[in-house]
């Protein structure tokens, strides 16, 4: 039995079965000239285990307590019928994160704050490829939530998920668990993939699109987004987007109304290495460079291995487009690489996707 899809949060007509899907590469361009020889790669030394592991002992009471005024739930009026999911204050002049397929095919939203108020919503922006949104609404006494980082999560910690699950009157639901994974990956229905995603057993359900996954000192750090489903139903596995990610996209939303979202223009594979027998991913292997593409002019080639962004390791197709999901078109970046079995380094301008 595995795992056959995901469903995203929403309530309505905004729910669908998701498959998972294994987009991982950009568009692919014409074939390339004949390829060198790929470069000898070594395994890194495996990750040490820290030395002490600090017991979490947030009292859930007082995060439910802190988080519940900054949770909201959304009403969605439109052609296809009434939907909705949750979302989370992020300013105290009127800005509200949720979901992209929350709030795609409304014609009108309606915000619901914990203590009943209702205010009509205004979408600033919505961006499909991270699957987030921002409204705004022009209520003055907002209570924002605190906002903390993805960055330092680890495997096992507590996490608290709160939202408004079913659409249910009274105000949003808490629940809560751990921090299962990091860094998962999810297709969508719009044949997108979401990256980077933290994975947690804290229940959440449809409805909960768009509200917050929070640490034991109540800050956020994830958009819960989706759940797993198999061929017997729902896993209990939730997942959310890494705030480190959604605060990016989020304030561009803000300014401009538009994510330009970067792209190198290869297509790649993860390289694997030998070592003691067994096989590790090492890199990202290029098997194709467009023409004209920012890889190309930094002086990229194929059977490159890309082994890091501006010093952050990356070690598979998933982890790259992960970290391109945090820069934007126009911005330099350095590029680790190994080439006929050399490391070098190439400063790429990241080109816009499209």
């Amino acid at each position: 039995m595995g795992i056959i899809g995901g469903a995203l949060l929403g309530t309505g007509l905004t729910l669908a079965i998701l498959g998972f899907t294994g987009v991982f590469e950009e568009p692919e361009p014409p074939p390339a000239p004949t390829n060198p020889p790929p470069p000898t790669l070594t395994v890194p030394p495996p990750t040490s285990t820290p030395a002490s592991v600090v017991v979490d002992s947030g009292n859930v009471t007082d995060v439910a307590a802190r988080a519940i005024p900054s949770i909201i739930a959304v009403e969605t009026t439109g052609l296809l019928g009434d939907g909705g999911g949750s979302g989370v204050v992020y300013s105290d002049d009127g800005y509200i994160v949720t979901n992209h397929h929350v709030v795609s095919e409304a014609n009108d939203l309606t915000v619901v704050f914990s203590d009943g108020g209702r205010w009509h919503g205004e979408l600033i922006g919505s961006d499909e490829l991270t699957d987030l949104a921002v409204i705004r609404v022009s209520r003055s006494d907002l209570t924002p939530i605190d906002v903390g980082s993805s960055g330092g999560l680890t495997i096992g910690e507590r996490a608290v998920a709160v939202g408004n699950p079913l659409a249910l009157e009274g105000g949003p639901s808490v629940t809560y668990g751990i921090v299962s994974a990091l860094n998962r990956s999810l297709g969508v229905e719009s044949g997108e993939v979401l990256y980077g995603l933290i994975q947690t057993d804290a229940p959440i359900t449809r409805g909960s699109s768009g509200g917050a996954l929070l640490d034991s000192t109540a800050r956020l750090v994830g958009i819960t987004t989706a759940i797993a489903v198999s061929d017997v139903g729902a896993e209990g596995l939730g997942f959310a987007i890494p705030i480190d990610m959604a605060l990016g996209v989020a304030n561009d939303l803000i300014e401009t109304g538009v994510v330009h979202h970067a792209q190198l223009g290869i297509q790649g594979e993860t390289a694997l290495a030998e070592a003691d027998g067994a096989e590790y991913p090492v890199g990202v292997r290029v098997t194709r460079v467009s023409a004209g593409s920012a890889y190309e002019a930094a002086g990229g080639r194929t059977s490159d291995v890309i082994t890091a962004i501006d010093d952050v390791p990356v070690n598979s197709m998933e982890s790259l487009l992960t970290e391109l999901r945090t820069r934007r078109a126009g911005e330099s970046t350095t590029m680790a690489v190994t080439r006929s079995s050399a490391p070098t380094d190439l400063i790429v301008v990241l080109d816009e996707r499209t």
